[in-house]
Formats: C-alpha cells, structure tokens, sequence
C-alpha cells in the first residue's frame, strides 16, 4: 500500500520537523501569543458590549378588523403571533432608513461612532457603522432578534429597546397615513349620504303634515267612503272625500317615492355607517404591533473582541506559517545537497551502488 506508507512517512517526517524545531515552534508561539494578546488589548481593539431584543410580529394589524368586524368566519386573531408574511414585513420596516435615520439623530450616532461631520463620505461611513453594530435577523422559531453592539453597554441596550418601540411608532404612522386618507372619504360618504337622508325625512314629514301618513291605505279607504256617500248621495260628504283623494292624487306619487328611497337610503346609512366607524377606529387608535419576548439588559461583559480565540488563531496561523516556511527551506536545501552529489566526481549517481 504505497499510498498508506507515504501518508505515514509524511506524518513522520512533520513529528520529525517539530521535534527538531521544537525550540523555534515554542518561541514563535509564545511570541504570538503575547503580541496577539497586547493588540487586542482595549488600547488597539475598543471592547464592544451586546444587547438583543427578541420579538413576534402580530398576526393583524387592522384594528377595525379584530375588533369591530361582524364577520366571524375571520381567521385574523388580536392575540395570535403572526406567520412569515408578517416576520419579513417586521424585518423590512426594522431595516429601514426610518428607523435607522431616527436612531442616529436621537443618539447623534455620527459623533458617537467618533465620524468627522466635515469628512468625505461621513454618511456612508456612518450608515456602514450603523449596519456593522446593528442587525436584525430571523430566528429558528420565526421571531426576530435586535442585536446592538456598542462600548457603552447601557447606550447598546438603550438602543435595541428603542428601535422595538420604534418598530410600532413606525408602522402606526405608516397606517395613519393611509387610514387618515381612508377615513376622510369614507367620512364624506357618510356626512353627505346623511344630508340626503335627513332632506328626504324633512320632505316627508311636510307631506304627512298634509295629511297623508301612508298612501295605499288612504286612498282604499276614501275609495269605499266614497262608494258609501256616493250610495246614501251625500253630496257634502262626497265633496269633502273627493277633496282628500285630489290631495292623495297630487302628493301620493311623492310619497310613495320618498318613503321607499328613504328606506333604501337608511340601509345604505347603516351600512357606511359601520364603514364611517371602523375607518374611525383604524385613524384614530393604536395596537401594539409586536409581542416581545425578551427585553435587552445592560451587558455586564463584553462580547467583543474574544481575545482566546485571537490568541489561538493567532498561534495556530504563526506556527502553521512557520511549519511551511521550515518545510520550504528543508526542501531547498535537500534540493542543492542533491545537486551538488550529482555533479561532484567523488560521488557518482550513475551505475550500481554495490560496484562503487
């Protein structure tokens, strides 16, 4: 097994290196692991401390919908935590510049991060800043989690329980602005349909005060009346009916028509009605939009740098570095030893060993 045996003869040959530069391979890694500890010390790296924050979206957020909706076939819950539609939608809105511009003027984060208001490309070099420290990501069980880092550990955790707040004054004044605008249409449907319902009405009571309070029964009525006075020839009280049927024939059409359009009008009353109400509540009120899970808490050690893990990557890559470096020399030198046998005269390359 000729590859077996060279696999084992390389392992040897690199135990057989470290042993004969053990000396070399301690140095370099005591010598790395000093340096890597001294520069990521606070004075070359500034420490950096982590808060997060953990939240669900909520499943609706029309209020008028849960609330004040008739219809109970609605799959929509206040208090049900929403699905991946809404989780992309929270990470959209924390990924936003609306949050992100108020976080950095509330927080005055250009100075913070330390970004000469007068340098070139300061706003590019703030918003990378910004996008370096804080992050929003989906969890494994569809939530969202705020990360802050920052070398104020009260202002980090300061910041991430701000923009969860700010995730809910955001998508409120996203809202407001179409539910405003909803709302004064339908407003105006509703004040205008009620203007014609109260003239109809007006109109109608103008009628009744004549005399006419339901036409179909009137009119049968005066209709016999007037066969009886015609029968008993009372010439009075055919006159006196025959008065009230040319009132009937004169304003009866009118009624008739205003009675079944204001009962038409009164349903579609009713109707924008509701509308007029739920357009009300959705411009008017506020829901939380979020349920959080975990709070961020002022961190009591920093999350930033690891310097273990820099010392031992540190180490790791010096010693490896080095090993190549021994490997590469090894080679060469074996290389010109093998040259110089080849075209020296006393030690000939050619020919069987054993005749020499």
């Amino acid at each position: 097994m000729q590859y077996q045996d060279d696999t084992d003869m390389t392992s040897l040959s690199l135990l057989n290196i470290f042993y004969r530069y053990r000396k070399p391979f301690i140095i370099i890694a005591v010598a790395s692991a000093f340096l890597a500890m001294i520069f990521s010390s606070p004075t070359f790296i500034t420490p950096l401390f982590r808060s997060t924050v953990i939240l669900y979206p909520t499943s609706s957020n029309s209020i008028s919908k849960v609330l004040l909706s008739t219809n109970f076939n609605s799959t929509k819950d206040l208090l049900e935590i929403g699905e991946d539609e809404q989780t992309e939608r929270m990470l959209q809105i924390l990924n936003s510049n609306k949050i992100r511009d108020r976080i950095v003027e509330k927080y005055d984060l250009m100075n913070h991060y330390e970004i000469k208001p007068g340098s070139d490309f300061r706003f590019t070099r703030l918003f990378e800043a910004y996008e370096s420290n804080i992050k929003f990501r989906r969890t494994e069980y569809m939530a969202v989690k705020i990360t802050v880092l920052d070398k104020d550990p009260k202002l980090a955790s300061v910041i991430a329980n701000d923009i969860a707040e700010l995730f809910d004054s955001t998508m409120n004044v996203m809202q407001k602005e179409v539910a405003s605008r909803a709302f004064l249409i339908v407003e105006g449907e509703y004040f205008k349909l009620r203007n014609e319902v109260k003239t109809m009405e007006d109109s109608l009571n103008a009628i009744r005060r004549l005399g006419i309070h339901d036409y179909e029964s009137q009119a049968e009525m005066l209709n016999q009346q007037l066969a009886i006075e015609l029968a008993k020839n009372n010439k009075t009280g055919i006159k006196a009916i025959e008065e009230r049927l040319n009132l009937l024939s004169q304003y009866g059409g009118s009624y008739v028509s205003l009675r079944d359009m204001l009962e038409h009008e009164r349903k579609q009353l009713s109707q924008i009605k509701a509308k007029y109400d739920e357009a009300k509540v959705d411009a008017t009120q506020n829901l939380p939009h979020k349920f959080v899970v975990t709070n961020a808490y002022e961190a009591e050690k920093k999350a930033y740098p690891i310097r273990w893990l820099i010392m031992l990557i540190a180490v790791f890559s010096t010693l490896s570095l080095g090993l190549i470096v021994i490997i590469a020399f090894e080679k060469f030198a074996a290389t010109e030893v093998k040259k110089k046998l080849q075209y020296d005269p006393l030690y000939p390359t050619s020919g069987n060993p054993s005749d020499q």
